[in-house]
């Protein structure tokens, strides 16, 4: 076991208490999407008509066991050189929860190797195309979160993206409809999140909740205490290593606890339609660029730095 995970139990002793013991037996056996599927790879048409349903989409076996090793091995560099900035597991998005972009100083992972590795992956491309209806589309960032045991609340339901209401509220949204019609709901999917699994996502290691649906809905996501019990449940598990989940970042999602004994790690890429733009960091440097397949170039083109530049990469615990 990692020696944060054992300061975490031994400091809050969260896995002994009867209200976990209590939360474990129910997610155990209530926990997760009743009738989940986990498409394969021959599946990648089927998979974009589940995307558009739904919101969401699994597709087991998109990385081979030795890709699924790479990642694994530098989410756990990165979540140690993190947590080395906080040993009261504060988070940043919550109490044991953080985001791999808003713990970086360029709010990307890009000058990483295994998430660029992820920029290749044959899967990836051909679903995303699909989606988006054309090979034209860009790289917003490559983030994605991870959860400590310990986790024991619920992340409020929310969504990642949102209407530009002003630069000082809204300074990453573009879109806006000055006749007041259309919100970003309305339009075909312009944003999508893949999450890697580098581990497998069961019932107890924090799933992520997915609500089917949700990506077009114009009605107010409810709070904490509005939300009903199924959809606390609604979580996207069991799902095996190797495995990708597909999101439209408009559809409501949320984290949930993590009393598992491990950490549970969803790197990603995030895609921004070719129609669709909204401020983009730098977080590749152009030596690294160069470096890329001519597909990976294509594909992160707004996110490298001037070769003049230097790119300061590290940890931060900002709030995403």
């Amino acid at each position: 076991m990692d020696k944060a995970i054992e300061t975490v139990g031994t400091a809050l002793d969260w896995s002994t208490t009867p209200e976990v013991a209590a939360l474990r037996a129910h997610l155990e056996a209530h926990n997760g999407i009743k009738g989940l599927e986990i498409l394969q790879p021959k599946d990648a048409r089927h998979a974009v008509e589940l995307f558009r349903r739904d919101g969401f989409v699994v597709i087991a076996d998109a990385l081979t066991s030795e890709q699924t090793g790479f990642l694994a091995a530098g989410c756990r560099e990165v979540t140690d050189e993190i947590l080395a900035l906080d040993q009261d597991r504060k988070g940043n998005r919550g109490s044991h929860r953080y985001s791999f972009g808003g713990c970086s100083l360029t709010r990307s992972q890009l000058h990483r190797p295994e998430w660029r590795m992820l920029l290749d992956i044959p899967l990836v491309t051909e679903v995303v195309s699909g989606i988006f209806e054309s090979a034209d589309y860009v790289l917003r960032a490559a983030s994605g979160d991870f959860c400590l045991p310990g986790a024991v609340e619920y992340q409020p339901l929310h969504s990642d993206v949102r209407d530009w209401l002003s630069p000082t509220k809204t300074p990453f949204s573009a879109f806006h409809d000055p006749r007041g019609e259309l919100t970003i709901r309305d339009l075909p999917c312009p944003y999508v999140c893949v999450n890697f699994l580098p581990q497998e996502v069961t019932r107890l290691n924090g799933p992520t909740r997915q609500i089917p649906g949700t990506q077009h809905s114009r009605v107010r996501i409810p709070s904490l205490d509005e939300e009903p019990e199924w959809m606390r449940l609604s979580t996207v598990c069991p799902a095996p290593a190797g495995a990708i989940m597909i999101r439209d970042v408009r559809a409501w999602h949320g984290g949930t606890p993590n009393i598992s004994d491990a950490v549970r790690a969803i790197p990603n890429l995030e895609f921004y339609a070719p129609w669709f733009r909204e401020p983009i960091v730098p977080g590749i440097t152009y030596a690294d660029y160069k470096t890329l397949s001519d597909h990976a170039q294509r594909l992160v083109r707004h996110c490298v730095a001037d070769s003049s530049e230097t790119l300061v990469t590290g940890a931060t615990l900002r709030a995403p």
